[in-house]
């Protein structure tokens, strides 16, 4: 839509930074919140990287039991955000629960917070 990549490492190579557009978020992120809270987010975006040190990051964020194997993982399915790649990552990053809160958007938060508490009980 409207967001934009940078090229930073020449246009052979893929893109770094990521910064999120306006219409991205309105329809894809934020279709169901308040008009605040898509505005706020707005005025707070910043480019993000794609890809980053990747030996690095394999190193510190690899899950092991040890660190990671013991947390009981729970996935809430916002069933007004993109549902294919939810049942994507369910599906790659199995979940011990499931659960799918009815009219919320990517930022559930915002979007259905009554809900989203009471599926952490």
């Amino acid at each position: 839509m409207d967001s934009q990549f940078t090229f930073d490492q020449g246009p052979i190579n893929p893109p770094t930074p990521w910064l999120f557009g306006s219409n991205f978020m309105a329809t894809k992120l934020y279709q169901l919140s308040p008009p605040e809270d898509l505005t706020l987010a707005m005025s707070l975006v910043r480019p993000f990287c794609l890809y980053g040190d990747d030996a690095l990051l394999l190193k510190e964020v690899e899950l092991t039991k040890e660190k990671y194997g013991s947390v009981r993982r729970v996935y809430i399915v916002c069933d007004q955000d993109n549902e294919d790649f939810q049942r994507w990552m369910i599906e790659y990053n199995p979940t011990d629960e499931v659960k799918v809160i009815t009219g919320s958007d990517h930022m559930v938060m915002f979007s259905k917070l009554k809900e989203l508490c009471s599926c952490r009980q």
